[in-house]
């Protein structure tokens, strides 16, 4: 099993349409694909249909003092092969509940290794915040993507998350598989083209090959509650997730480390 984390400090980059985009591609090639919702604001969990405002349990469970087995937690979907562990309301109150707690950094990766034989992937949907959830998803994982816009501040926002990766990944005592990748480009615009340059000079072969182009299509597969590749699979938009995809699966080990700070 393969577990890969989607964050970025900056909201509104295009990390929860990452998810499910990858993660409707991955299940039409027969894999056994986990969502899992960190987010307080539960976009990921909404969008497969669920409330989170009427959730009795969710992933919030799993960093009580008595957890139930991650297995109780898990919902169906309506996508064939994708599964959604979801986020409800209580996130929200998680940091100021967990304050003070310690030994909850490995809470995530715990309950995914006791489902590694039920799925193939798992995709974690981090929120745009730096916190226990953010810091679990990179504890986690074996592949980061980082989503970042093409506009000036979203570049900001990524510099910050830098900074933060390279701190983080002191306490992990090991590298981390890395990919930046740019997302609402408009080649039409002079910032958009200008932002691209930019993020791609910054950061080099850590760059994804694929760059997502702003596309309507995204909205309109939200709005019916499906992956974007089964509501419409020749969308400009899913073709380059569907690139993104093949570098991750065919060159997953080339992606370029993320080198830990003595």
């Amino acid at each position: 099993m393969q577990v890969w984390a989607i964050a970025n400090q900056k909201g509104g980059v295009g990390k929860t349409t990452t998810v499910v985009t990858l993660a409707g591609l991955l299940a039409q090639q027969d894999a056994r694909v986990l969502v899992v919702d960190l987010d307080p604001h539960a976009s990921l969990t909404d969008y497969f249909g669920h409330d989170p405002e009427r959730l009795e349990q969710s992933v919030y469970n799993l960093f009580q003092t008595q957890p139930p087995p991650v297995e109780q937690l898990l919902l169906a979907t309506t996508e064939p092969g994708i599964t959604l562990l979801p986020a409800s309301s209580s996130m929200a109150t998680l940091e100021r509940q967990t304050a003070g707690f310690t030994g909850l950094g490995l809470v995530v990766h715990k309950a995914m290794q006791s489902l590694d034989d039920q799925f193939d992937y798992v995709l974690l949907d981090s929120p745009p915040v730096l916190g226990i959830t953010m810091v679990n998803a990179l504890a986690a994982c074996e592949l980061l993507l980082i989503p970042v816009q093409t506009e000036f501040l979203a570049i900001k926002g990524l510099l910050r998350m830098a900074n933060t990766l390279s701190l983080l990944l002191a306490s992990r005592r090991q590298p981390l598989h890395t990919l930046v990748v740019p997302t609402m480009y408009d080649r039409r615009t002079k910032p958009s083209v200008q932002s691209l340059r930019t993020i791609r000079a910054e950061f080099g072969e850590r760059v994804a090959n694929s760059v997502i182009p702003i596309d309507t299509q995204f909205r309109n597969a939200s709005a019916t509650g499906q992956v974007p590749s089964r509501y419409n699979h020749l969308a400009r938009g899913v073709q380059a997730y569907d690139l993104l995809l093949t570098q991750l699966l065919r060159q997953r080990h080339q992606i370029p480390l993320w080198e830990v700070i003595p």
